[in-house]
């Protein structure tokens, strides 16, 4: 296990920490998406940006969940990855009473 997910898996016993953590997971979930989508296409930040008309800088941002893209945006991406866009909503898992 690396150093990273130790420390990570010990802040997670703080209730507020974990409450935080979680609710960032949609962002994280878009960034890890993004990329996973630039790479299968077989292109880099550079090459996706001339088919996007997209700054670099702004995709190297939009992968280090430094700026938050817009539906529009998204789809501009998933176009030149010859992709579909698709969100969902997911139900909470439920506790058993």
């Amino acid at each position: 296990m690396s150093d990273l997910q130790e420390l990570t898996n010990e802040f997670m016993q703080d209730a507020e920490f974990k409450k935080e953590y979680e609710a960032l997971q949609p962002e994280r979930d878009i960034t890890m998406s993004l990329i996973q989508a630039r790479k299968e296409a077989g292109l880099t930040q550079e090459e996706l940006s001339k088919k996007t008309g997209i700054s670099q800088a702004d995709i190297s941002r939009l992968e280090n969940g430094t700026r938050n893209p817009s539906l529009a945006l998204l789809n501009r991406i998933a176009e030149a990855v010859n992709a579909t866009l698709r969100i969902e909503f997911v139900p909470n898992k439920r506790v058993a009473k």
